[in-house]
């Protein structure tokens, strides 16, 4: 295109520099300007076609945008009150249309991303050899655990493993000593299979009603763990995952004899409760039927013989006279609990006993507001008071 310009101003500065001589010279002239315009203005040789353009993708507008190009008429009410016209929104509309943006957004950014559950990892044969060897219980002599799970008391159970009325594995284990792993051995004591997992430690003080005794035995006769049956069935629902211990008393009290009592299934921890070389001191509230003078005070004090040994109490004392108590009251402080030493104290002292009721063992006092077959968890302060370190 523009070779051709160009040589279309050569022609035109040619022809204006050009001399004519006659009139031919001019018509002949004239006639190549004609041949050169048509050949410029040709339709074949203009004949160009373009691409159309590409469509513009319709463009967003926000709020402010749009509140600039909307051009239409509004009829809004002013302050005064007044309808008026104008050519921009309301600003309520704007404001709406900003807070519908600013609630997009945050809803998007407050999607909640739900954890998936983690799979537990599984550990090599190393790793737990590791676990085992540093942090696993060793295992135990073979009647601590029995004493442990609450099946007997250390010597009791020692004498169960001589009688050959436990197995190991299934065979039948003589040795008290033998080193045995609840959770890997298979242990039987009277056909009863032992606990892979031994309760917790439970210590309970119980206010024994009159008419129950200490033990399980005799099914005519109710016993103190009757009094224990909703404890048992709401264990599950306050300890889950934990096997049910069996419990027993610490020590007996007879059928007539009301008071504080200690339950536990800790064999060792009764063990030593109960064994006569702790000496724990025991006292006991006596209501007498009849006069006590001081004559009756003195015989008791000087003690009696029980099973060929002279017992002695520690205390004996004459209680003050109550309004709402008739019959006279004596306090009597053992530490020996040979059995039934406070009645043949006070027997052997030409006394006859009413009702006798023990109050205290060692540092721990039955609470005055727990009802007769009521009973209490001990705390370890409890424990620190009857004198064990758990």
């Amino acid at each position: 295109m523009a070779a051709i310009l160009a040589a279309a101003t050569a022609a035109s500065a040619a022809l204006s520099t050009l001399h004519v001589s006659g009139r031919s010279s001019l018509t002949r002239t004239r006639c190549h300007l004609r041949a050169i315009t048509a050949s410029l203005s040709s339709p074949s040789e203009f004949n160009i076609t373009f691409a159309p353009s590409k469509p513009k993708p319709p463009k967003t507008l926000d709020s402010d945008e749009l509140g600039q190009q909307l051009f239409i008429p509004w009829i809004v009410r002013d302050q005064s009150g007044k309808l008026t016209l104008q050519t921009t929104p309301p600003a309520r509309l704007l404001h709406a249309l900003a807070d519908a943006k600013t609630q997009k957004k945050k809803k998007k950014e407050s999607k909640v991303v739900v954890a998936t559950a983690t799979v537990e990892p599984k550990h090599s044969k190393a790793a737990r050899r590791f676990y085992n060897q540093n942090f696993r219980d060793p295992p135990q002599r073979l009647s601590k655990v029995l004493a442990s799970a609450g099946v007997a008391s250390r010597r009791s159970s020692e004498e169960l493993i001589f009688e050959g009325r436990v197995t190991v594995n299934g065979s039948v284990c003589n040795t008290p000593q033998t080193r045995v792993d609840p959770a890997r051995d298979v242990i039987y004591v009277n056909g009863n299979r032992l606990p892979k997992k031994l309760p917790p430690k439970v210590y309970l003080a119980l206010n024994k009603p009159k008419g129950y005794i200490c033990s399980s035995g005799e099914k005519e006769t109710k016993s103190v763990m009757s009094l224990f049956d909703d404890y048992l069935k709401s264990w599950d629902k306050r300890n889950p995952g934990q096997p049910k211990p069996r419990l027993f008393t610490v020590g007996r009290l007879d059928v007539a004899t009301t008071g504080l009592i200690i339950v536990t299934n800790d064999g060792e921890f009764a063990q030593k409760l109960s064994h006569p070389s702790t000496n724990l001191s025991k006292e006991y509230i006596v209501a007498i039927d009849g006069v006590v003078n001081k004559r009756h005070l003195i015989a008791i004090s000087e003690g009696t013989v029980i099973d060929g040994v002279h017992c002695t109490p520690d205390a004996v004392e004459l209680l003050p006279q109550q309004p709402d108590i008739s019959r006279p009251r004596l306090r009597i402080v053992v530490h020996e609990g040979r059995n039934h030493e406070v009645r043949e104290l006070v027997k052997n002292a030409g006394l006859e006993i009413h009702s006798l009721k023990r109050v205290r063992i060692a540092g721990f006092r039955l609470p005055a507001d727990l009802a007769f077959g009521k009973h209490i968890e001990l705390k370890q302060s409890n424990l620190k008071s009857l004198g064990w370190k758990s």
